[in-house]
């Protein structure tokens, strides 16, 4: 099941690892990758497609988040990285964003990663709105490694 069908979670946003198709992992992979992050981290709905990993949810209770990661390629990735680089060129970079912005251009496939936060309620009956992204970045930052991509904020357009 989906966090979006999952009552006690909330959508926050959407952050993305681009890679190239032909470094898509396996789920043996994927499920490793996430086992070392150590027992802080739920796995779920681990799922294959085409021998491959297709989609997973995570979930970090000690920052009351969770995440939905899917694997997507084709014509729309190639789009959006296009558009994307379009805007990077008003941009100026340095260094290392260099380097990440040379990888970005030649992916053709990504990971979207659904950010959920876990309602609670403070006292008063309203929806806490802190929100540790720790989880979030730390994963991302395992994706981003496991597949030799590049992890992107698209709200800061910032190159993680």
């Amino acid at each position: 099941m989906s966090l979006f069908e999952d009552e006690s979670y909330i959508y926050r946003d959407t952050f993305f690892v681009y890679l190239n198709a032909e470094d898509r992992p396996t789920i043996e992979a994927v499920a490793s990758c996430f086992e070392k992050l150590g027992s802080k981290y739920d796995v779920e709905n681990i799922r294959e497609v085409d021998g491959r990993f297709g989609s997973v949810t995570v979930k970090s209770p000690q920052d009351s988040s969770a995440m939905d990661i899917a694997f997507v390629t084709g014509e729309e990735v190639i789009e959006q990285i296009h558009n994307l680089m379009l805007e990077f060129r008003t941009m100026t970079l340095t260094g290392d964003d260099r380097d990440k912005l040379k990888k970005f251009q030649q992916c053709d496939a990504r990971f979207d990663v659904f950010h959920f936060q876990e309602q609670a309620t403070s006292e008063g009956g309203a929806p806490d709105e802190i929100i540790d992204p720790g989880g979030l970045l730390l994963v991302i930052e395992k994706l981003a490694a496991l597949t030799g991509g590049v992890a992107l904020d698209p709200q800061s357009q910032t190159l993680l």
